[in-house]
């Protein structure tokens, strides 16, 4: 199951009612894009990234476990991805993919943490 990938980790910083729409999103490699749209639905948070010029105006979906700290005063939000592991993921269109539960379950898998046996997760 992938329900723990779209709820934000207890050390974001994340605020539940909180706007984080315009906020910058930094990959672990550089900059990303800015915040489209977001949700913080227990259960069931993500951010919709545009990507502008990086990947020719594309949005990609993060779930909010991508999230590992949001820095409200500079308005920037930090992920645990790299720009290869996002650009890599599911193609997302937001007309056909917002409200998909496959696609979400396919995302959710894609982005969930690989645990090893008895060790922390490796992202």
């Amino acid at each position: 199951m992938t329900e723990h990938v779209w709820s934000y980790k207890s050390t974001s910083g994340h605020l539940a009612g909180g706007d984080l729409t315009g906020y910058k999103v930094e990959a672990v490699d550089g900059d990303i894009g800015k915040v489209d749209k977001h949700s913080d639905e227990v259960g069931d948070a993500y951010l919709v990234v545009d990507t502008g010029v990086w990947i020719f105006g594309k949005e990609v979906l993060l779930p909010a476990s991508t999230v590992i700290q949001i820095d409200s005063e500079k308005k920037k939000i930090f992920v645990d991805r790299s720009k290869e592991q996002i650009k890599n993921a599911p193609e997302f269109h937001r007309d056909k993919h917002l409200g998909d539960a496959g696609y979400r379950e396919e995302l959710g898998t894609y982005y969930r943490p690989v645990t090893p046996a008895g060790g922390q997760p490796i992202v």
